[in-house]
């Protein structure tokens, strides 16, 4: 195995408070890699530091060193968008757009301009096919996604990453808002992408941190 992710030594300050005191881990690639403890014990704030996510946090104040792919991603030359094109992120709650499916997934290709429109439908399809919703919607593309089910959400909302092809998946308890059912079809997705994408997990289920995980 390899990792992809190292942080060294990583502190995140907000403000006076001390959120992240000294982590140095490693993640490695085509693996799902669980972060499990107590709310508010810095679980998803170690998450966003991972594509800078925190930067938006006034006050945030980060040192030691983080590392992706073997660059320093706090390095101030690096490219934002590259990096959150990169790591993509999947929140607790389903956020797909107020827009139609198709213009969901193809909503990062048309900003960042990164194919062709001939090649859209090949996109859509493909990352439809991906989280195992093409079927389901192939007759409903121009239909709301907020019309969907919270399942069908959280894997558009999945699906919508794909098309810009990141190298790693972060996911923040992104089975918390669905029934236990949707929760293990979710599961079996996150099995089913290892093979092409780095997954890092935030969970507070250790059941959920023993079923998916290769490392926790």
């Amino acid at each position: 195995m390899h990792p992809i992710i190292e942080t060294h030594k990583l502190n995140l300050f907000y403000g006076a408070f001390h959120g992240l005191i000294d982590i140095s881990m490693t993640v490695d690639e085509h693996r799902i890699t669980s972060l499990i403890g107590p709310s508010g014990c810095g679980k998803s704030t170690l998450l966003r530091a991972l594509n800078r996510m925190n930067d938006l946090i006034e006050g945030v104040r980060v040192t030691g060193r983080v590392t992706i792919g073997g660059t320093d991603i706090y390095d101030p030359q690096t490219d934002l968008v590259n990096l959150r094109k990169k790591v993509g992120m999947v929140f607790q709650r389903p956020n797909p757009f107020a827009l139609s499916v198709l213009e969901n997934i193809l909503f990062s290709v048309k900003i960042h301009k990164t194919a062709p429109a001939s090649a859209y439908e090949a996109i859509l399809e493909e990352s439809l096919r991906a989280v195992d919703l093409w079927e389901a919607l192939k007759d409903r593309l121009n239909t709301s996604a907020l019309s969907l089910s919270l399942e069908q959400q959280q894997r558009l909302c999945i699906a919508r990453l794909l098309p810009v092809k990141p190298d790693i998946l972060l996911m923040d308890e992104p089975c918390s808002a669905l029934d236990p059912m949707s929760t293990a079809h979710i599961e079996d997705l996150m099995r089913a992408l290892k093979s092409n994408y780095t997954i890092l997990i935030v969970t507070h289920n250790m059941q959920q941190a023993a079923r998916i995980s290769d490392h926790t």
